[in-house]
Protein backbone atom coordinates (compact mmCIF):
# COMPACT_ATOMS: atom_id res chain seq x y z
CA UNK A 1 0.00 0.00 0.00
CA UNK A 2 1.09 3.15 -0.66
CA UNK A 3 1.12 5.96 1.08
CA UNK A 4 0.01 9.71 -0.23
CA UNK A 5 2.18 12.78 -0.28
CA UNK A 6 0.11 13.62 2.74
CA UNK A 7 1.06 10.64 4.21
CA UNK A 8 -2.61 9.54 5.56
CA UNK A 9 -3.79 6.55 3.77
CA UNK A 10 -6.74 6.86 2.07
CA UNK A 11 -10.03 4.87 3.43
CA UNK A 12 -10.52 2.84 -0.86
CA UNK A 13 -7.02 2.09 -0.07
CA UNK A 14 -7.40 -0.05 3.36
CA UNK A 15 -8.58 -3.51 3.94
CA UNK A 16 -11.38 -2.43 5.85
CA UNK A 17 -13.31 -0.63 2.78
CA UNK A 18 -12.97 -3.34 0.29
CA UNK A 19 -15.78 -6.09 0.25
CA UNK A 20 -16.17 -8.99 2.02
CA UNK A 21 -15.04 -11.85 -0.76
CA UNK A 22 -18.26 -13.85 0.85
CA UNK A 23 -20.99 -11.26 1.35
CA UNK A 24 -23.83 -12.35 4.09
CA UNK A 25 -27.45 -13.60 2.47
CA UNK A 26 -30.36 -10.94 3.34
CA UNK A 27 -32.17 -13.49 5.35
CA UNK A 28 -28.43 -14.11 7.38
CA UNK A 29 -28.15 -9.92 7.59
CA UNK A 30 -31.72 -10.12 8.65
CA UNK A 31 -31.49 -11.79 11.55
CA UNK A 32 -28.87 -9.98 12.98
CA UNK A 33 -31.88 -7.25 13.56
CA UNK A 34 -34.87 -9.68 14.99
CA UNK A 35 -36.13 -8.87 17.93
CA UNK A 36 -34.35 -11.08 21.20
CA UNK A 37 -36.29 -11.98 23.81
CA UNK A 38 -33.51 -12.56 26.95
CA UNK A 39 -36.01 -14.06 29.17
CA UNK A 40 -38.56 -16.12 26.86
CA UNK A 41 -41.97 -16.69 28.31
CA UNK A 42 -41.62 -13.62 30.52
CA UNK A 43 -44.19 -12.05 28.46
CA UNK A 44 -46.70 -14.79 28.97
CA UNK A 45 -45.93 -15.65 32.78
CA UNK A 46 -46.75 -11.76 33.20
CA UNK A 47 -50.14 -11.91 31.47
CA UNK A 48 -50.88 -14.77 33.49
CA UNK A 49 -50.21 -12.58 36.45
CA UNK A 50 -52.18 -9.64 35.61
CA UNK A 51 -55.84 -11.79 34.41
CA UNK A 52 -58.06 -10.92 37.09
CA UNK A 53 -59.99 -14.84 37.63
CA UNK A 54 -63.95 -14.35 37.82
CA UNK A 55 -65.99 -16.80 39.89
CA UNK A 56 -68.36 -18.53 37.71
CA UNK A 57 -71.41 -17.09 38.21
CA UNK A 58 -74.55 -18.91 39.51
CA UNK A 59 -77.88 -18.48 37.17
CA UNK A 60 -81.41 -17.90 38.92
CA UNK A 61 -84.24 -19.91 37.61
CA UNK A 62 -85.20 -17.12 35.59
CA UNK A 63 -82.16 -16.76 33.69
CA UNK A 64 -82.40 -20.44 33.56
CA UNK A 65 -85.86 -20.25 31.83
CA UNK A 66 -84.41 -18.03 29.62
CA UNK A 67 -81.13 -19.56 28.27
CA UNK A 68 -83.08 -22.97 28.03
CA UNK A 69 -86.15 -20.68 25.84
CA UNK A 70 -82.98 -19.32 24.05
CA UNK A 71 -81.24 -22.50 23.39
CA UNK A 72 -84.84 -24.13 21.65
CA UNK A 73 -83.94 -21.57 18.98
CA UNK A 74 -80.47 -22.36 18.29
CA UNK A 75 -80.07 -24.87 14.86
CA UNK A 76 -76.94 -26.41 13.05
CA UNK A 77 -76.33 -23.72 11.09
CA UNK A 78 -77.88 -20.72 12.74
CA UNK A 79 -75.20 -17.62 13.50
CA UNK A 80 -75.09 -16.86 16.96
CA UNK A 81 -73.21 -15.09 20.08
CA UNK A 82 -72.27 -16.83 22.86
CA UNK A 83 -71.32 -16.34 25.99
CA UNK A 84 -69.62 -18.45 28.25
CA UNK A 85 -67.12 -19.29 30.88
CA UNK A 86 -63.22 -20.85 29.96
CA UNK A 87 -60.56 -21.00 32.28
CA UNK A 88 -61.52 -18.47 35.58
CA UNK A 89 -63.11 -15.61 32.65
CA UNK A 90 -65.88 -15.15 30.40
CA UNK A 91 -65.44 -15.19 26.40
CA UNK A 92 -68.00 -14.04 24.06
CA UNK A 93 -67.68 -15.69 20.33
CA UNK A 94 -69.82 -15.15 17.78
CA UNK A 95 -70.18 -17.89 14.70
CA UNK A 96 -72.32 -20.51 12.96
CA UNK A 97 -73.60 -23.37 14.75
CA UNK A 98 -71.32 -26.53 13.54
CA UNK A 99 -73.16 -29.34 15.71
CA UNK A 100 -75.69 -29.33 18.57
CA UNK A 101 -75.48 -32.55 20.88
CA UNK A 102 -77.88 -31.90 23.51
CA UNK A 103 -77.24 -35.88 24.65
CA UNK A 104 -73.88 -34.94 25.39
CA UNK A 105 -74.91 -31.64 26.50
CA UNK A 106 -72.52 -28.99 24.02
CA UNK A 107 -73.07 -26.91 21.42
CA UNK A 108 -70.20 -26.59 18.68
CA UNK A 109 -69.75 -22.84 17.34
CA UNK A 110 -67.09 -22.89 14.32
CA UNK A 111 -64.21 -25.36 16.17
CA UNK A 112 -65.08 -24.21 19.86
CA UNK A 113 -67.29 -26.92 21.55
CA UNK A 114 -69.18 -25.45 24.86
CA UNK A 115 -70.66 -27.57 27.23
CA UNK A 116 -74.12 -26.46 28.35
CA UNK A 117 -73.50 -25.55 31.81
CA UNK A 118 -70.83 -22.80 30.76
CA UNK A 119 -73.10 -20.70 28.75
CA UNK A 120 -74.21 -17.93 30.77
CA UNK A 121 -76.05 -15.53 27.58
CA UNK A 122 -76.91 -17.29 24.23
CA UNK A 123 -78.80 -14.94 21.74
CA UNK A 124 -78.97 -15.33 17.56
CA UNK A 125 -76.74 -12.71 15.68
CA UNK A 126 -77.33 -9.80 13.53
CA UNK A 127 -75.92 -10.06 10.33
Amino acid sequence: MELPSSGIPRLEDTEVASRPKNPMSKEDRAKQFMPFAALKGLDEALAAREKIVVPKKELSEEMLQELDEAMHHVTKGSMISVVYYYKDEYIKITGIVAKLDEDAGYVQVVNTKIPFEDILEIQQADI
